[in-house]
């Protein structure tokens, strides 16, 4: 197949970019070449990925480029001359699959084209979106990343689900662990109406729980607002509450530096306040080995198996679970979370080590690049066929 990856423009694509469109588009368009197709990448002029023809947009990405008068005004004319641009190279190509941030701007041309375009959607679930999506039926797949992402839209025709994957040459499997708990993600600038940051990722329930359950805690993540990290979060550093990597708007750790983290940590925690669409450092942490504690929201219990591969925590509802399935969390909330810690630290050592072994199967036959690029083969052809 002849296949057109519309990129995300705020940033390139490469080995070496860790925020997870970006890796979502890089693993998906090398991965996509080596089996044979035809790949081109709409996108930055700098983005670098093996096998794959770079047609550029801009020469670099939002974030790479000098302040702008008005960056709103800039990146939308950007975005609406991608959108041109597909319409101008369509007759090269099969099928045209987006990833563009915000991703409904390219449906908005599916008029013009005489060929199919599958989109994914990354971001969060919004009725808005739903709405406009839903005058735009003609000529589109919309590709979710979770069921539980699916059922949210109900105006909107989700057609297929397709999980991401994960680099399980990278994120090796690793038996020992040390004695912390890990902690990945965004400090995001958005505020409520009080003027409180909105904690989308939940950090403040990893501090809460490392303080409650007198736990080490590693974080680390990109920071959009540094008044957030000295608000919420830098008064609470210590010996054992630690923030790794320097605090800036991008990941300052490398990939490797996050891999090692996640492959000695004793469990990953995913405290997120929102409904996550997939969640892959959850996939990425159980491909180290490394159990996971979440909350139940977004795609969690397609991705964990609760007592197997980690333990799900009800955020707020009290609910009812079977008395005979011992490692299940019974309580809610940060009751919820420390009892999942308790759970970890009094298994057994062969209880540890097959929970560890059950988070590397988990992902090796449901969350693995080789999977994801099967799955997205499997929408195009039903798309150029239908």
């Amino acid at each position: 197949m002849r296949i057109l990856i519309v990129s995300t423009l705020k940033r390139r694509v490469g080995p070496d970019i860790f925020a997870s469109r970006s890796r979502i588009i890089y693993q998906l368009s090398e991965g996509l070449a080596k089996r044979g197709h035809e790949v081109s990448l709409l996108g930055t002029a700098d983005s670098q990925i093996p096998g794959v023809n770079i047609i550029p947009v801009l020469d670099k990405g939002w974030v790479d480029l000098p302040p702008a008068e008005n960056d709103f005004q800039r990146d939308v004319a950007s975005l609406i001359k991608q959108s041109k641009m597909i319409v101008d190279l369509q007759e090269s190509f099969d099928v045209v699959h987006t990833h563009t941030n915000p991703e409904f701007l390219p449906i908005t041309i599916s008029k013009e084209l005489k060929i199919p375009m599958v989109t994914t959607f990354h971001s969060l679930y919004t009725d808005y979106i739903d709405e406009l999506l839903s005058f735009y039926p003609e000529n589109n797949r919309i590709v979710a990343l979770s069921n539980a992402y699916k059922k949210l839209y109900s105006k909107t025709t989700i057609t297929d689900v397709v999980y991401n994957g994960v680099d399980s040459s990278l994120y090796k499997y690793k038996e020992q662990k040390q004695d912390y708990l890990l902690w990945v993600g965004r400090l995001a600038r958005g505020k409520k109406d009080n003027g409180e940051y909105i904690d989308q990722k939940g950090v403040k329930w990893a501090i809460q729980l490392a303080e409650q359950t007198n736990s080490a805690l590693l974080m680390a993540g990109p920071c959009e607002d540094i008044n957030f990290f000295n608000k919420d979060v830098k008064p609470h550093l210590n010996d054992k509450i630690q923030w790794v990597g320097e605090i800036s708007s991008e990941q300052s750790l490398p990939v490797e530096k996050v891999v090692d983290l996640m492959q000695n940590a004793k469990a990953f925690l995913m405290t997120v306040n929102q409904e996550e669409p997939f969640g892959l450092v959850m996939a990425e942490a159980m491909a180290c080995g490394t159990p996971v504690i979440a909350f139940n929201r977004g795609a969690v219990s397609e991705i964990i198996r609760d007592g197997l591969t980690g333990f799900i925590v009800d955020p707020d509802a009290q609910i009812s679970k079977p008395a005979e399935e011992m490692w299940i969390v019974k309580k809610t909330g940060l009751d919820g979370l420390c009892e999942a810690v308790e759970r970890i630290y009094l298994m057994s050592e062969s209880e540890s080590r097959q929970m560890h072994e059950n988070c590397r199967k988990r992902v090796e036959e449901n969350f693995t690049i080789e999977k994801m690029v099967e799955n997205y083969e499997k929408v195009y052809q039903e798309a150029i066929t239908k």
